[in-house]
């Protein structure tokens, strides 16, 4: 009975990390692969190699937390472990069918705490700095993408070029007796910068998924003593991995509905920053979404973006006049800084979909960018990026399906154990 509980959890494990690497893949490397940089087989390899490296390194570390850290790891049984991987799978599908990224990290925490009230072993010490994390991580993530929102997205702009090239960026020059690989000749040297950027932050992304979800696949085995450490990161970035060469090529193809209304710069800002956030408390052994820190670096990268409409001592100021005070909203992202109203920069969907300019269409000049407090409040408050029907709806997920695995998990683990 013990050998087919353990053969389950094994199974449950790999699913787990199966559906990680198919949702992790397309948000990394989506916009790579929407640019033509790369092909869908060779970000599923970047990724994998990224993902174990993350794993291999700062990840340990949070399977440790998981494994013993937050629970004692005699509390992890064959049964304790296929309940804690179930409700973290559960929370896969829940936000799979409301079309919400919740964060797996939370709700599978969120299994080991009832597993941890139900038996009286929950070490509320470290709950307490786990939980502090998630609330001041997205805060330090908003406060970022504000600052530069205002002050140094608009300069990145005007400078960085990010079109949708018609061949691959590396080729294979097969003109002499030896092939040898070179450069697209149709790309200019800004491409290649901004080139450069999606494909280095992409890996860097697959480094923070692979640190950061390792534990919630594999956490409750290696408490249980079913798999060591080393092979738990090893069956972990193989469920990853393959769901990163099988299911993720949808997700390449639609490049996630979480980032395609966003400009690229901006996705591989609030990745780059997210993933930060993330890899730091993965060092120290804590596990987080990147998810949460991502939206509220989006939410700060828009405000901070229309905030430059006004100076520091306007934003300070109270109005007079309720009317005339300003509307900064998040669509600032996508306002415009070209000619008749476009933007400076294509969207990470319309990469995907071929819809996005191609180098032809990309000028070598840079646009100058206004000075604070004298671009227009009209064009920096376009349509808002975020519908706050939509947005609530995620927030209330985020919070629902963790207290959902907890109290799912209690439950459970207070009738059985």
């Amino acid at each position: 009975m013990v050998s087919l509980l353990v053969i389950v959890g094994l199974l449950v494990a790999a699913f787990v990390g199966f559906n990680i690497g198919g949702s992790s893949t397309g948000v990394a490397f989506g916009p790579a692969v929407g640019s033509r940089l790369v092909r869908k087989a060779t970000a599923a390899t970047l990724f994998s190699v990224f993902a174990f490296l993350g794993a291999w390194t700062v990840g340990r570390n949070v399977i440790v937390t998981m494994s013993e850290g937050i629970v004692p790891a005699a509390q992890f049984t064959p049964v304790a472990g296929v309940g804690v991987l179930f409700f973290t799978g559960l929370s896969l599908l829940i936000s799979n069918l409301y079309g919400v990224p919740a964060s797996t990290s939370m709700t599978a925490v969120g299994a080991i705490v009832g597993l941890g009230l139900a038996t009286g072993l929950l070490n509320e010490a470290l709950m307490f700095t786990i939980v502090s994390a998630w609330i001041v991580a997205p805060l330090i993530g908003l406060g970022i993408g504000a600052v530069i929102g205002r002050y140094i997205y608009p300069q990145l702009e005007a400078r960085l070029s990010f079109t949708r090239l018609e061949r691959q960026l590396l080729q294979i020059d097969r003109s002499g007796r030896i092939p040898r690989v070179r450069f697209n000749t149709n790309a200019s040297r800004r491409d290649l910068v901004g080139s450069a950027l999606v494909l280095g932050i992409a890996c860097y992304m697959g480094f923070s998924a692979g640190a950061s979800n390792a534990a919630n696949a594999v956490a409750p085995l290696v408490g249980n003593g079913a798999v060591t450490v080393d092979q738990g990161v090893l069956l972990a970035v193989a469920a990853i991995s393959l769901g990163g060469f099988t299911i993720a090529r949808r997700t390449l193809a639609t490049v996630g509905d979480g980032i395609t209304d966003l400009p690229i710069l901006a996705a591989l800002i609030v990745s780059t920053v997210g993933a930060t956030i993330i890899t730091i408390l993965s060092y120290y052994g804590i596990p987080a979404s990147l998810a949460v820190s991502t939206t509220c670096c989006i939410i700060g990268l828009g405000w901070g973006r229309a905030s430059r409409a006004v100076t520091l001592t306007e934003l300070a100021t109270p109005p007079t006049d309720v009317e005339q005070a300003p509307n900064l909203t998040t669509g600032a992202l996508a306002a415009s800084s070209t000619e008749e109203n476009k933007p400076a920069g294509p969207t990470v969907g319309e990469l995907a979909s071929g819809e996005g300019p191609g180098v032809e269409d990309q000028q070598d000049e840079s646009p100058s960018v206004p000075p604070i407090g004298e671009e227009d409040i009209e064009e920096l408050t376009a349509e808002s990026l975020f519908d706050p029907a939509a947005t609530s709806r995620i927030v209330i997920l985020w919070i629902l399906t963790p207290s959902l695995s907890v109290v799912g998990s209690y439950l459970l683990f207070a009738l059985l154990l």
